[in-house]
C-alpha cells in the first residue's frame, strides 16, 4: 500500500432515531441512522405477513380465461 493515501480507520459511534448506540470501527467518526437492529421490524418480529394466498388466486383468476382460450 501506498503511504499517506489512505484514510484513517478509527473508532466510531452510530447513532439510531431511538436512541441505540452502537461503537464500531469506520473512517467516519459519528453517523446517525433512522434504524438498527434494536429497532427495526425484522429483528424485532413486528413483521406483519403477505397474504400470498390472495395473489395466487388474484394471478389464477387473470390468466384463467386466456389458459382456456388458448385451447
Amino acid at each position: 500500500m501506498r503511504k499517506d493515501i489512505h484514510p484513517k480507520y478509527e473508532e466510531a459511534t452510530v447513532t439510531c432515531a431511538c436512541g441505540n448506540v452502537i461503537t464500531t470501527r469506520s473512517t467516519v467518526k459519528e453517523m446517525h441512522v433512522n434504524t438498527c437492529s434494536a429497532c427495526h421490524p425484522f429483528y424485532t418480529g413486528q413483521t406483519g405477513l403477505i397474504d400470498a394466498e390472495g395473489r395466487v388466486e388474484q394471478f389464477r383468476r387473470r390468466y384463467a380465461a386466456a389458459a382456456a382460450a388458448a385451447k
